[in-house]
């Protein structure tokens, strides 16, 4: 299967227009267990199409036992709506974004420190190894099951209406809309910018009126928000990653059983390594996509901004709070010092 970039950039008409997605939903009378996975991308995004595929093989893997119902783009409620009802068994599968999920788990949001990973051998390398170990094993404390693999949403960049962000010194006064994240405030606050907090659904009009400067995101959420109408600039900071962890209900997870449970975790964790690369290929695309619709690409040093953000304490901070063993792991990841 080949996401393409067409289809990506009719994830947000697909979305508004279509129901729930889900395999085979007529049938699910007849499935001994009917789970539902909660995500807030759009349908035609490629952790849906993947997850889709991976549905459908549980089924047929498990002679239509295992019967997995996928409601995408927020269908049932905010990220933390969904959280909520993952650990309260409403949904028995829900993808979250780490940063996102450290409102629960602080130290989820580990993988998500600026400037960390230089590229994706990095982060896979991380995330497939000692940091997602420990990751992983901080969730499992907030009686969660997470699946073995992240999924992988992207690095994150900046776009701007005044200019390209070349320098940390660029981001001096710069008023910049972020998400409502501690993590992405403190770092943007450690540039001397301006960060806003501002719900995404609002955030074009932010950008046209010029009350924020410019905002940060993946690139497929910079394209498929049409951002481009309202932002001149982009600079390819990859300033964080970002990923999605699986997680499932302990309880509904327990009730399968280990067969079942096997071949699910499986075909979710397979599906995983499939939407890696299917975001690698879009992102490629994408960059291309963005300089024909009149956006001016840059791409900074990152060692300029990692200098920046010691000198000014960002590390430090960062480090006290999430605690000296867990700061071990991510430098030995990361395979340099960051504090």
């Amino acid at each position: 299967m080949t996401i393409s970039r067409r289809s990506l950039l009719k994830a947000t008409a697909a979305a508004s227009a279509i129901g729930t997605f889900h395999i085979g939903r007529a049938n699910a009378q007849s499935a001994e267990f009917t789970y539902k996975y909660a995500n807030n991308l759009p349908v035609a995004h490629p952790m849906n199409q993947r997850a889709n595929e991976a549905a459908a093989k549980i089924k047929e893997e498990t002679k239509g036992r295992v019967e997995i119902q996928i409601f995408p783009n927020n269908q049932l409620g905010s990220d933390t709506d969904m959280l909520s009802q993952v650990r309260s068994g409403g949904v028995e599968f829900f993808t979250l974004s780490p940063l996102i999920l450290s409102t629960l788990v602080a130290n989820a949001s580990l993988s998500g420190i600026g400037f960390a990973f230089p590229n994706y051998d990095a982060v896979w390398k991380a995330m497939d190894g000692e940091l997602g170990t420990y990751v992983r094993g901080q969730i499992n404390k907030a009686n969660l099951v997470v699946m073995d693999k992240i999924w992988d949403n992207g690095f994150r960049q900046i776009t701007s209406s005044k200019g390209p962000i070349n320098t940390p010194d660029d981001l001096k006064g710069f008023k910049i809309r972020v998400p409502v994240s501690p993590l992405w405030t403190s770092m943007f606050t450690a540039f001397q910018s301006a960060p806003a907090s501002i719900n995404f659904a609002e955030v074009y009009t932010a950008l046209q009126t010029k009350i924020v400067d410019g905002q940060e995101n993946p690139l497929a959420i910079i394209s498929t928000a049409k951002l481009f109408e309202v932002q001149k600039y982009l600079s390819l900071t990859n300033h964080m990653w970002d990923g999605f962890w699986f997680l499932a209900n302990r309880r509904a997870w327990e009730k399968l059983p280990e067969d079942l449970r096997a071949i699910v975790a499986r075909n979710i964790n397979a599906a995983a390594l499939l939407e890696r690369e299917d975001v690698a290929k879009l992102n490629a695309g994408l960059q291309g996509e963005l300089a024909s619709k009149g956006m001016a690409i840059n791409e900074p040093k990152a060692e300029a901004f990692r200098d920046a953000l010691r000198k000014a304490g960002f590390y430090a901070e960062w480090k006290k709070k999430y605690g000296d063993e867990a700061w071990a792991i991510l430098e030995k990841a990361v395979g340099s010092p960051l504090s």
